[in-house]
C-alpha cells in the first residue's frame, strides 16, 4: 500500500517536471518540502525528531521508486545516507535541533568526504580542524559533494591534530563565514541532482558542531558506507529495471523489415539476457535488504551487490540504449537521460574496483 502510494505521488507530483529539472539542473525546494509534509523524508525517524519510526524496508521502496522515476538520488543521500549520521552520533541537542527540520525538507543535508586529490583514499584527506578554545577553525576544499549547492547543513570529514591525526567529523551550516560554495558542477549525468565544491578559508564552528568523538570519523564513515552502498545499490537496481520494462514495450511497437525489432532472435535474445541479469539483481538485493533490517553485518555482501548491481545497470542501459537505434540518442526518449545518469552508480560510494578490494580482503585475500 505504501509503495502503490508513493508511485501515484511520484507520477502526479514529481514525474511531469523531471524535464524541467533537468534543463534548469536543480530540483526545486518545493520538492523537499512537498516530500516531508508527505512523511517521505527520513521516514524512519522517531516520531520525536518528525519521522514515522518506520523500518528500512519504507526507506528501500522510497529509493526504489525514485530510481525507477529518474529522479536524482540527492533525495536518498539526504534522508537514509547522511541523516542516520546525526541519529546515530549527534547528541540530544543536534538531534532535537537538526532532525525536525531535516524530515520537513526545510533543511537540506550534504557530506563532504571527497577533496580534490583525495577520492577512495579517505585518509588521504588534507582538510583540517584546529581546536581553538570553544571553536574549531576549519581549512580545505571538498568537491562532487552531491546536494552541495542547496544544503543548509554539512557533514564534513576533517583531519583533527591533537588525537593522532585522526578525521572528525563537523557539522557547517551555510552562511558561516569561512565557508563558501563553488559553481554547480557540469556533470556528465544526473543534472537535477546539484553537486558542488566547497571551500573552508578560517572556517569557525563551535565545538557543539562536532559530530561524535573527535578522532573516530574514520570508523562513523565506515560503519555508514554499508547503508550507503546499499542505497546506491538499490538505485542501480531500480533503475536497471526502468530501463528494461522501457525497452520491451519499446521493440513490441517499433517495426522494422516487416516485423517487431522483438521478434528478431537476436533481439529477444538480448532481452531474454537482461531480463536474467535483472531478476538475479532484484533477488540478491531484496535479500541483502532483509539481512540489513535483521541486523546482520553485510560489509562483503553489499560491497558485491553495489560492484555486480552498478555494472549491470551499466551493461543494461548499453544494450537497452542500441534496442531502440537512433531513437535512443534522441533526448526526448528517457534512455538518453537513463544512459548518462547510470555511468556513475560505479563511481560514487566507492569505485567497483575499490569494492573488489574490499571482497577480497574480507575473503582473507
Amino acid at each position: 500500500m505504501f509503495r502503490q502510494a508513493f508511485v501515484k505521488f511520484v507520477e502526479n507530483e514529481l514525474s511531469p517536471h523531471i524535464e524541467a529539472w533537468e534543463e534548469k539542473r536543480e530540483i526545486p525546494r518545493w520538492v523537499w518540502q512537498r516530500m516531508g509534509e508527505m512523511g517521505y523524508l527520513c521516514p524512519w525517524l522517531d516520531e520525536k525528531y518528525g519521522g514515522s519510526g518506520a523500518d528500512f524496508g519504507f526507506s528501500a521502496i522510497l529509493n526504489e521508486e525514485l530510481a525507477r522515476a529518474g529522479v536524482g538520488i540527492g533525495i536518498g543521500l539526504h534522508s537514509d545516507i547522511i541523516a542516520p549520521y546525526i541519529q546515530d552520533y549527534g547528541t540530544e541537542k543536534q538531534k532535537s535541533d537538526w532532525l525536525p527540520a531535516c524530515a520537513r525538507g526545510e533543511k537540506i543535508l550534504a557530506i563532504a568526504m571527497t577533496e580534490p586529490q583525495c577520492g577512495s583514499d579517505l585518509q588521504g584527506m588534507r582538510a583540517t580542524a584546529v581546536r581553538d578554545g570553544d571553536d574549531y577553525i576549519i581549512n580545505g576544499s571538498k568537491t562532487f559533494i552531491s546536494n552541495g549547492v542547496f544544503a543548509d547543513l554539512v557533514i564534513v570529514a576533517v583531519k583533527t591534530f591533537t588525537v593522532d591525526k585522526g578525521i572528525s567529523l563537523m557539522v557547517v551550516e551555510s552562511g558561516t563565514p569561512g565557508f563558501t560554495k563553488g559553481k554547480k558542477m557540469n556533470k556528465l549525468g544526473m543534472h537535477s541532482q546539484d553537486t558542488a565544491e566547497l571551500f573552508f578559508d578560517n572556517c569557525r564552528i563551535p565545538v557543539t558542531h562536532r559530530l561524535g568523538e573527535e578522532g573516530k570519523g574514520f570508523s562513523y564513515l565506515m560503519e555508514k558506507l554499508q547503508q550507503e552502498r546499499l542505497i546506491c545499490s538499490l538505485c542501480s537496481q531500480g533503475l536497471a529495471e526502468r530501463m528494461l520494462r522501457d525497452t520491451i514495450a519499446y521493440v513490441k511497437t517499433r517495426e522494422a523489415f516487416g516485423q517487431m525489432i522483438g521478434k528478431f532472435q537476436h533481439n529477444s535474445f538480448k532481452i531474454a539476457e537482461m531480463a536474467t541479469e535483472v531478476e538475479f539483481g532484484r533477488v540478491f538485493i531484496d535479500n541483502l535488504v532483509a539481512d540489513h533490517m535483521a541486523g546482520q553485518e553485510i560489509v562483503t555482501k553489499v560491497s558485491m551487490a553495489k560492484y555486480w548491481i552498478g555494472e549491470m545497470a551499466n551493461r543494461v542501459a548499453y544494450n537497452c540504449l542500441q534496442l531502440y537505434g537512433g531513437y535512443g540518442y534522441m533526448e526526448e526518449y528517457p534512455i538518453a537521460r537513463h544512459y548518462r545518469d547510470v555511468r556513475v552508480h560505479t563511481l560514487y560510494a566507492g569505485t567497483s574496483e575499490i569494492m573488489k578490494l574490499i571482497i577480497a580482503r574480507k575473503l582473507g585475500l
